[in-house]
Order: structure tokens, then C-alpha cells, then sequence
């Protein structure tokens, strides 16, 4: 990993593997900012022309894309997934993974309970009644990525908060494997959820499908879940058909640690980020040069027994950093500017270390509070804003699964006592149909 100093005394641990050896703050976000950069001139023009397939020919479109992105011969009737194979998958995983996503269920369900958002009416002045009545989405699609990772915590994280916010139609769209199936640990996860429809369909098609509609898939209120640069684009593209969650860019974890935190756990949570995909960024943030060598170190080590090191290792080369500070509060400062996805704070005081940060997706507080402890399983959604977004958006909530109407009554008494301000305002705007 490059360690770059920021301390005023300035010592031998200067950038590594760049030609630049005066270390400095804006080498970082150069870094982080060279992710976001990342545009293929073809995928914008792939995804539009995806849509208005999708838009023209429906089924036919999305039957026609599965067999040439994934290689799967499907029909109407077997893009949905049968209550037998939802069965089947019951059978193929095991009572132990069973239970941890039941109990995984459960902690979700009972925090975004919490965040439920109520009807409300405000009746303090005579005559006017003014509030807000708070409605579920009808129908919500939710969209799983395959490939090489299956992520059934992903399906748990977008269709328990709907559920939850009362959503009475949630549909589930993800791409097949080769053999047709998809994976078991998704499809169980999903029928616990309460996820009640599921289809066999991936990428900017699936996307199309839900936002729009076809003969087969409904059209839903709002697409959710991550993907690659095409979802995300299609995402992007039907914003307007339908509502989105957000635009999710690449992982990433940033840790600020003092002299308490351990460089073994350190580094396994950073690489718990790496290994997502080669644009993932994991960079620590500490005050302590002994605990930086031991990390790098750390890393380099644990990096031999991980199934996807190559990916890990890119990422960690081209995108992670350790960075050497003063005090707690420079790192803290560094954190309000990147506004990491994951912010772990593995500090003697991270209650005290935590009112100091602005812009993160997730916090993570203590030693003992790892990464994938909110990725799987304590209970607040993983769906995080990335790339600097957590300066204005917040992590999917039960409250994004649900609309707000603006309520008022007045008598007329209430309104006489108003009514010349209101025709006054109107006039000052010409519009004469208003005051009238």
C-alpha cells in the first residue's frame, strides 16, 4: 500500500511507488477522485439502446439479451421463478445458513422499524388543520447482481425496509447462472423478505423491464440494489419512468485508528472492501507510524489466503493508502472531505471521535464493530452512499419506500382571515386566476 505522511515533521515513510516524493492531502483525493473517471464511451449509448428495446419489443427484448449476456435460453413463463424451485432451494442450503439469515432478518426488520415515518396533523390554530399523510409504494423492484459474488444480504437490505414501510407488492429481478438457476442463498433470502415475485433477469434489461414494464414483468414506483456501470446507467436513464434508489459507485472503507486499534483487524476490514472489485478503496487513517508498517504488513500477509487476492491486490495498489497524521481530529477532517461509504472508527474514544464527523455513509464505532458486522448482519441497511456522496445523500431507509402528502384545511372563517394576503401575493406574480 502507499503510505503517504501528512505530519508537519515530515519523515523516510514519504508516497511509495510514485514519482512525486513530496507527500501531501490533495495525492489522496487525486487518488479517489481517478475512480470516478472511469467512463466507457460505450455504455451510455448500449444501456439507451437497451431501454428502447425493452421500450419496443418488452418480453422479446429481455429474452433476447438474457440468451446474449448470459447465455440462457428462457421463455415468459420460465423468467419466473416457480414456488418449486423456491423449495428446492430451501433444500440446498443448509439449517445453519437457514438461521443466520433469519436472525440476520430479524435485527434488519427491527431497526428500520424504528424509522418508520408516521401521519401526522397539526391542529393548533382555530379553524386550519395542516399535516402530512405518509403512504406506502404500491409495487417495488428490487434488482440482485450475479456474478461471482451472490449477495443475499443485498436482497435482505433493499426488501425488508419496503416490507417494513408497508410496500404491498415487492418484485425481485436477477440474472440467472448458465445453468438457468439461481443461486439458493438469494432465493431464501428473498422468501423470507416477503419478496413476491422473482425473475431471471440481469443487467441495464432487467432495469428497463422493471422501470417500464412488460407483458411479464410489472412496472414498478421505484428500482433499488446495486450493480455494475451498466445497471448503474440504466438506473440513471429510467430516473423519470420510475424513482431510484441512488447511483452506487464502487466499495469503500476508510479506518481512522489510534494506538488501541489492532493491526491484524485493521487490515482484514480493509481488505473486506478490496475484494469487492478492482475500483474498491480501503485506506487507513492513523496517528500512529509503528501501527502503519504493522498493517501494511498485515495486509501483504493475509492477502496469501484470500480466494480473490488478485482482485484485493489491485484494488489495495491502485486505490488503498495508509496516511500518517498529527492527531485524531486531522484524520477526522480527511473523513469530512472523502465522506467514505464506511467510516470505522478504532480509537480509545469513538463516541467522542464520532461528533466530529460530518459525512459518512455508516459508522462504525470501537475495535470490535468490523465492516461486515453492518454488511450482514447487526441491523441498519448497507445500502450506502459512495464516491464522496455521503456529503448529501444517507443510507436507503424505510422512509424511501414511502411518499408524503402535504395536507390542509381551512374553514371559512380561517380563510377570510387570510384571504386579501393570498390575492395580494397573486397579483404580485400576475396571475389574476389565482387571486380570483
Amino acid at each position: 500500500m502507499r503510505i503517504i505522511d501528512l505530519r508537519n515533521k515530515y519523515k523516510s515513510i514519504c508516497v511509495k511507488n510514485e514519482e512525486n516524493n513530496s507527500p501531501n492531502e490533495e495525492m489522496l483525493y487525486e487518488m479517489l477522485n481517478k475512480r470516478n473517471h472511469n467512463k466507457q464511451t460505450n455504455v451510455l449509448e448500449t444501456v439507451q439502446r437497451v431501454i428502447t428495446d425493452i421500450e419496443e419489443d418488452g418480453d422479446a427484448a429481455l429474452l433476447k439479451y438474457t440468451l446474449d449476456f448470459d447465455k440462457v435460453a428462457l421463455t415468459s413463463e420460465t423468467m419466473k421463478v416457480s414456488e418449486k424451485e423456491i423449495k428446492a432451494a430451501y433444500d440446498e442450503i443448509t439449517p445453519e445458513l437457514l438461521s443466520i439469515i433469519k436472525k440476520a432478518a430479524d435485527n434488519i426488520r427491527g431497526f428500520h422499524s424504528k424509522q418508520k415515518p408516521q401521519t401526522w396533523l397539526d391542529t393548533d390554530r382555530e379553524g386550519i388543520i395542516l399535516g402530512q399523510k405518509i403512504t406506502p409504494l404500491e409495487i417495488v423492484g428490487i434488482y440482485v447482481p450475479g456474478g461471482t459474488a451472490p449477495l443475499p444480504s443485498s436482497v435482505l437490505m433493499n426488501a425488508i425496509p419496503a416490507k417494513v414501510a408497508g410496500v404491498e407488492r415487492i418484485i425481485m429481478c436477477t440474472p440467472p447462472g448458465q445453468d438457468g438457476k439461481i443461486n439458493s442463498a438469494i432465493l431464501v433470502a428473498a422468501n423470507e423478505a416477503g419478496v413476491n415475485s422473482i425473475y431471471k433477469a440481469g443487467g441495464a434489461q432487467a432495469i428497463a423491464a422493471m422501470a417500464i414494464g412488460t407483458k411479464t414483468i410489472p412496472k414498478v414506483d421505484k428500482v433499488t440494489g446495486p450493480g455494475n456501470i451498466y445497471v448503474a446507467t440504466a438506473k440513471k436513464l429510467v430516473y423519470g419512468y420510475c424513482d431510484i434508489d441512488m447511483i452506487a459507485g464502487p466499495s469503500e472503507v476508510m479506518v481512522i485508528a489510534d494506538q488501541s486499534a489492532d493491526a491484524r483487524y485493521v487490515a482484514a476490514d480493509l481488505l473486506s472492501q478490496a475484494e469487492h472489485d478492482l475500483l474498491a478503496s480501503a485506506i487507513l487513517v492513523t496517528t500512529e507510524e509503528e501501527l502503519a508498517y504493522k498493517v501494511e504488513a498485515q495486509v501483504n500477509e493475509q492477502l496469501k489466503e484470500l480466494p480473490r487476492a488478485e482482485i484485493s491486490q489491485k484494488a489495495i495498489l491502485d486505490f488503498g493508502a495508509i496516511v500518517l497524521v498529527d492527531e485524531i481530529k486531522d484524520a477526522v477532517n480527511i473523513a469530512n472531505r472523502v465522506a467514505p461509504e464506511h467510516l470505522e472508527l478504532c480509537v480509545e474514544n469513538p463516541f467522542d471521535t464520532m461528533t466530529g464527523v460530518k459525512n459518512a455513509g455508516a459508522i462504525f464505532l470501537g475495535n470490535y464493530s468490523p465492516e461486515p458486522l453492518g454488511d450482514y448482519y447487526a441491523g441498519p441497511n448497507h445500502v450506502l452512499p459512495t464516491s464522496g456522496s455521503a456529503r448529501f445523500f444517507s443510507p436507503l431507509t424505510t422512509a424511501d419506500f414511502t411518499k408524503c402528502s402535504s395536507i390542509i384545511y381551512y374553514t371559512r372563517e380561517a380563510l377570510k382571515e387570510v384571504n386579501t394576503d393570498i390575492i395580494k401575493f397573486a397579483e404580485a406574480e400576475t396571475l389574476d386566476a389565482h387571486a380570483n
